[in-house]
C-alpha cells in the first residue's frame, strides 16, 4: 500500500510538474511572443527609418549630380570666355605692334625731311649771308665811290 501511495504521489507530482512546466512554457512562449512582437516592431521602425535615409541620400545624390552638371556647364562657358579674351588680347597686341611700326615708319619718313629742311635752311641761311656780305661789300664799294666822287667834286 505504501508503494501504491508512493506511485500515486509520484504520478501526481509528475502530472503537477508537467502542468507547471506547460504553464511555464506557455508563459515563456507568450512572453517570447510579446518580446518578439516588440523586436519585430522595433526592426520594422528601424527599416522604415533606413528607407527614409536611403531616399534622402538618393535625393541628395540626384541634387548633387544636377549641381555638378550645372558647374560643368559653367566651367565650359568660362573656358570659352577665357579663350575669347585671350584671342582678343592677341589681336590687340598685334594691332599695337602694327601701330608702333606705322609710327616708326612715319617718324623715319619725317626725320629725313626735317634733316633736309634743316640742311636746306642752313644752306639758305649761308646763301643769304653770302648775299648780304656781297651787298654789304657793294654798299661799301658804293660808299667809297661816292666818297671819292664827292672828293673829286670838291676839287673842282
Amino acid at each position: 500500500a505504501d508503494k501504491v501511495s508512493t506511485d500515486k504521489i509520484s504520478t501526481d507530482k509528475i502530472s503537477t510538474d508537467k502542468v507547471l512546466a506547460d504553464k511555464v512554457l506557455a508563459d515563456k512562449v507568450s512572453t517570447d511572443k510579446v518580446s518578439t512582437d516588440k523586436e519585430n516592431n522595433f526592426l520594422i521602425e528601424k527599416i522604415k527609418i533606413q528607407e527614409e535615409q536611403i531616399r534622402d541620400l538618393k535625393e541628395q545624390r540626384r541634387n548633387g549630380k544636377e549641381q555638378l552638371d550645372i558647374k560643368d556647364s559653367q566651367i565650359a562657358q568660362m573656358q570659352n570666355l577665357l579663350d575669347q579674351q585671350q584671342r582678343l588680347a592677341l589681336q590687340d597686341k598685334k594691332l599695337l605692334e602694327e601701330y608702333k611700326s606705322e609710327i616708326n615708319e612715319l617718324k623715319s619718313l619725317k626725320m629725313p625731311q626735317e634733316d633736309k629742311k634743316e640742311n636746306q635752311s642752313q644752306e639758305e641761311v649761308q646763301t643769304i649771308k653770302k648775299q648780304m656780305e656781297a651787298l654789304n661789300d657793294k654798299i661799301k664799294g658804293q660808299e667809297q665811290l661816292n666818297n671819292q666822287v664827292s672828293k673829286k667834286w670838291y676839287q673842282f
